[in-house]
């Protein structure tokens, strides 16, 4: 029966940089705050310094293009 789970990570090729993991536990800590919309998720990563690639302020285009980037 076990074989019927999912095995954590099993579409990862490569175990996640520094960067993705501290970007994904950032998103996670937001989310647990209540904060569900995307404007308010840029603000937040913006307010913990966590900046977009370009070291820039997040936008919703930037935010889009690194998600779609990393799910790659």
């Amino acid at each position: 029966m076990p074989d019927n789970y999912l095995e954590t990570h099993q579409s990862r090729d490569t175990t996640p940089a520094a960067y993705e993991m501290k970007l994904a536990g950032a998103i996670e800590e937001i989310f647990g705050r209540g904060i569900h919309d995307l404007p308010g998720l840029l603000t937040e990563l913006d307010a913990v310094g966590i900046a977009a690639p370009d070291g820039a302020a997040w936008t919703e285009d930037s935010f889009t293009a690194e998600m779609q980037r990393l799910g790659a």
